[in-house]
């Protein structure tokens, strides 16, 4: 019970609750839509109960608009807002980015309190028609001749007629768009779309027909809203007309009537500035200004795509800017100008500022002491005589001071002419000749001279020292810097002016000392010459400071291979050591030779000569050898005629004799390894005296081929190896008797001594050789047991030989073995011989017959024979069956006997010269080759 009881508690509460949330509803009374074409927007008004409005409750309201003929939502917001008691409608706009009049739009609203969390019901859709709806004369395009702001989004459509399908939407100049046709309504759209070079883009539209009827075209142009407008400011010149300025800005490709207006507002007045505004390199406006001098004018740039604004507030007094200075006058003296101007306008208190142009280009600024109405002047001092001058003027208001004038036409003033000042350089070169001297004399303007006149010559005036003579003077065009005269042994002091229309300048004084002088001063010409380096800016020279001199002058020429030579000089402080000579006439591989003087009292004396390059390079021409000396192991180079001065691009610091090797580790003493870019190797001997131009390489081997080449160097290095010097050494007869007495000889003793031992122990000592070590006996046929056994008559001679001719015609000799029965073989060497019968019985006796019979002594059994060693040997191997060789004896030739007779042992070895065997190696076996 209680719980039931509970139960109907809760659900009253929650019963009462969403009764109060119920009564928290306002639904949308009316709703009302339109559109408002030129903006393309649709405009929404309704409104709620008035219970609401009094209530003064905060709402939401939900607001969905919908395209009708796509049937989808494509906008849906939230819309806060605090109702009041007035009782007004509701408002809200959307923009749509698609031409209103493309398609039909349709709105809806509910609404709820923010208290509540129950939303009212839908109100119904509340349209909007389209154009697509109407029954059009042909397809139409919008928007039509729409303006886009340059880099934003543009959608058209084309409205085809009733029945009628979009068959082609596109654009010209082409542009990637994304389109939809094949229905009624056709969908273009151009994303982020960008100027063209054209004015406009066209946009074309064509039904599926073919008729005039069934096409359209439009155009929408592309730009830009204009820029702010800076620099804007105002100004008067006279006090009666004001003038605004401002700059153009950048285009907006928009012209005619979209073109950019130009509108002025004076806040003040709430009245439009009647001005017409001009634009060219800049914009401006100007009017009078009547009894108004304090001004806030808004200037607002507008176009179709947008508006910008600028603002200036000034009062016209502070905002003077004067107009430039005219009828420039001048006066002036040698040093002076001073230069007269007007004003335009009267009345008004200015500062001026006059611009002086120098001749060396620069600029200065003069300020006038004091203000001016209409009469001005500004006087300027401390300028050079005749020398030209251009000035020019601008001038400010002197209170209020806003900005200066436009400067005024220039105009160039030279001043008058004046006295030369400063002293000019001057330097001399005295020749000895016969009778005197000629001296040449050089002058410059030094950097403290000045002419100050256009009409300038130079007096030159010598005389003697130590006597009271009339002083000579010439006379020398501008156009010349030196001049020679003669002068005989006497000292003579000479001075050189300049002279232009106005006066003389001071004189600059040289002394020629005697003619002992000269002689003592040529005589130090013999110094020795000192070599200074160059650098990459000139040549460094120093010297030895001396006390008793106050001032130093080094002289050199710049073409010193030439004549004349372009004498140039220099002078340095007492104090001064050191200096960098630079010219731009200095070139490498030139020998510059400089003199140092020291001056006192207009005398000068050579101290030091210093000799250099800029830059040495390699020798121009290679030593010539003149003379060539060989010997058997060394040769002397000589190149007597090779110069060392200063024909040479730079000093010759000695020489280089290079060598071909015979073997390539350059084992020639004395000399180094020398490497050639091809890989070659030559032997390097360096002389570092360059004034030794003879040198002997020694330690040559006889009778050989050598290429030798000699190289000077300087501090530029040396030019590269090409040309050699072809040279052979003589041969030495000494080494070729030496080689007979110590080689030869000893050789042909030594094989005296070898043949005649060789010839005593083949006398005395024969050999013997072993038959278990001969190849002929290798085959297993010749073994018996352990031992090697030839038998006779197995084999047959190869060959044999008869020294004896009239022996040899006595035998047929295998006719004759042929055709005796025998039971013993002859072993020989031809092959071309018959084998003898061996079917023959051994056992039938032996009848003697004629025979040739001989003795194989290069085998010897070892088995003992006890029966004379010159017997029969048909009688050995009767008497003994069981040996199967016959014994041999020492070598000895053999007779061939006559028919029916048989030599005695004693009578063959007397005949030893008449029978030669041949060959005991190759031997025919029981038909195989042993």
């Amino acid at each position: 019970m209680m719980n039931r009881l509970v139960f109907l508690a809760v659900l009253f509460s929650l019963r009462t609750a969403y009764s109060h949330q119920e009564s928290l509803v306002f639904p949308v009374t009316y709703l009302n839509v339109s559109k408002d074409l030129p903006l393309q927007r649709l405009l929404v008004e309704w409104g709620v109960g008035k219970s609401a409005h009094d209530a003064e409750l905060s709402m939401s309201f939900e607001i969905q608009v919908s395209r009708t003929e796509e049937n989808t939502i494509v906008w849906t917001e939230f819309h806060n807002v605090t109702l009041d008691k007035s009782g007004k409608p509701l408002h809200w706009n959307w923009d749509s980015d698609l031409p209103l009049e493309c398609m039909s739009h349709s709105v809806r609203i509910r609404s709820k309190a923010e208290a509540s969390k129950i939303w009212s019901q839908w109100s119904l859709w509340e349209t909007v028609l389209g154009l697509d709806t109407s029954n059009n004369s042909g397809p139409q395009i919008f928007p039509d001749e729409k303006i886009v702001e340059e880099g934003f989004d543009i959608t058209l459509c084309c409205i085809g007629r009733r029945g009628q399908i979009i068959k082609e939407f596109f654009l010209l100049p082409a542009v990637h768009n994304f389109s939809r046709t094949n229905t009624q309504i056709g969908l273009l759209t151009v994303k982020n779309v960008a100027h063209q070079e054209v004015s406009h883009i066209t946009v074309y539209c064509k039904e599926s027909c073919e008729e005039k009827e069934c096409f359209y075209q439009t155009v929408f142009f592309v730009g830009k809203p204009p820029d702010i407008p800076n620099d804007f400011s105002c100004q008067t010149q006279d006090m009666k007309t004001v003038r605004c300025t401002w700059s153009q800005g950048g285009d907006t490709y928009l012209y005619g009537h979209r073109s950019t207006k130009h509108t002025l507002f004076e806040e003040f007045s709430q009245n439009l500035v009647s001005c017409t505004v001009n634009c060219s390199e800049q914009c401006s406006c100007s009017w009078d200004i009547k009894q108004q001098r304090v001004y806030n004018i808004t200037l607002t740039v507008e176009n179709p795509l947008g508006k910008k604004t600028a603002m200036d507030v000034f009062d016209v007094t502070h905002r003077i800017y004067p107009s430039a200075p005219f009828q420039l006058s001048e006066e002036h003296t040698d040093t002076e100008i001073t230069l007269y101007w007007q004003h335009q306008i009267k009345g008004i208190e200015r500062f001026c500022q006059m611009e002086v142009l120098h001749p060396d280009g620069k600029a200065e600024l003069h300020n006038s002491s004091g203000t001016q109405l209409q009469y001005a002047n500004i006087t300027l001092g401390g300028l050079q005589p005749d020398t030209e001058y251009t000035v020019r003027v601008r001038c400010g208001a002197a209170k209020h001071f806003w900005r200066w004038s436009e400067w005024s036409e220039a105009q160039t003033i030279r001043t008058e002419e004046a006295t030369p000042s400063g002293q000019l350089d001057i330097w001399r070169e005295i020749t000895p000749v016969l009778g005197g001297r000629n001296v040449t004399l050089f002058w410059k303007l030094a950097p403290s001279f000045r002419a100050n006149g256009r009409s300038i010559s130079y007096e030159i005036t010598w005389e003697k020292v130590e006597e009271d003579a009339k002083p000579e003077h010439i006379s020398i065009s501008s156009v010349y810097n030196s001049t020679r005269i003669s002068l005989d042994n006497h000292p003579y002091k000479i001075s050189i002016v300049a002279k232009n229309n106005v006066n003389y300048s001071l004189p600059s004084v040289v002394i020629i000392p005697g003619a002992t002088g000269t002689e003592k001063e040529l005589s130090v010409s013999n110094l020795k010459e000192d070599q200074v380096n160059g650098t990459d800016d000139g040549i460094f020279i120093s010297w030895e400071p001396r006390n008793t001199y106050d001032s130093y002058i080094i002289d050199w020429c710049n073409f010193p291979m030439l004549q004349p030579c372009d004498l140039q000089w220099k002078r340095f402080g007492p104090h001064t050591s050191s200096a960098l000579i630079r010219s731009a006439s200095f070139v490498p591989g030139v020998r510059y030779n400089f003199h140092i003087y020291g001056s006192v009292a207009n005398t000068v004396s050579l101290l030091e000569k210093k000799t250099g390059y800029l830059k040495e390079l390699s020798p121009l021409l290679d030593p010539t050898v003149e003379k060539i000396d060989l010997t058997f192991h060394a040769v002397t180079l000589s190149w007597d005629s090779y110069p060392t001065n200063e024909s040479q691009s730079g000093f010759v610091r000695g020489y280089h004799v290079y060598v071909s090797p015979v073997q390539e580790d350059c084992s020639l003493k004395e000399s180094k390894k020398h490497v050639l870019p091809d890989g070659s190797v030559l032997c390097k001997y360096t002389i570092e005296n360059p004034e030794e131009k003879r040198y002997t390489v020694k330690h040559l081997m006889p009778s050989t081929k050598y290429k030798l080449v000699v190289k000077a160097y300087t501090g530029g290095g040396e030019t590269p190896i090409v040309n050699f010097i072809h040279i052979e050494t003589p041969f030495n007869s000494n080494l070729l008797y030496l080689l007979v007495l110590l080689v030869i000889v000893p050789l042909v003793a030594a094989a005296l001594c070898h043949w005649k031992i060789k010839w005593v122990k083949e006398c005395c000592c024969p050999v013997i050789p072993n038959p278990n070590k001969s190849k002929v006996l290798s085959f297993t046929e010749l073994t018996i047991g352990s031992e090697k056994v030839l038998k006779i008559n197995d084999c047959m001679p190869d060959a044999l030989a008869v020294d004896n001719k009239s022996e040899a015609q006595k035998l047929p000799l295998w006719s004759q073995m042929s055709s005796t029965p025998t039971e013993d073989k002859i072993a020989g060497h031809d092959s071309r011989g018959t084998y003898p019968n061996q079917k023959e019985k051994r056992d039938q006796p032996s009848t003697p017959k004629p025979m040739t019979w001989f003795e194989n002594f290069a085998y010897s059994s070892h088995i003992a024979v006890e029966s004379d060693p010159y017997q029969n040997p048909g009688m050995l191997e009767t008497s003994k069956p069981q040996l199967s060789a016959v014994l041999y004896q020492p070598q000895y030739y053999f007779d061939i006997l006559n028919e029916g007779a048989v030599s005695s042992p004693r009578e063959t070895a007397g005949r030893k010269t008449s029978l030669r065997y041949i060959s005991q190696t190759n031997w025919h076996c029981l038909g195989k080759r042993l």
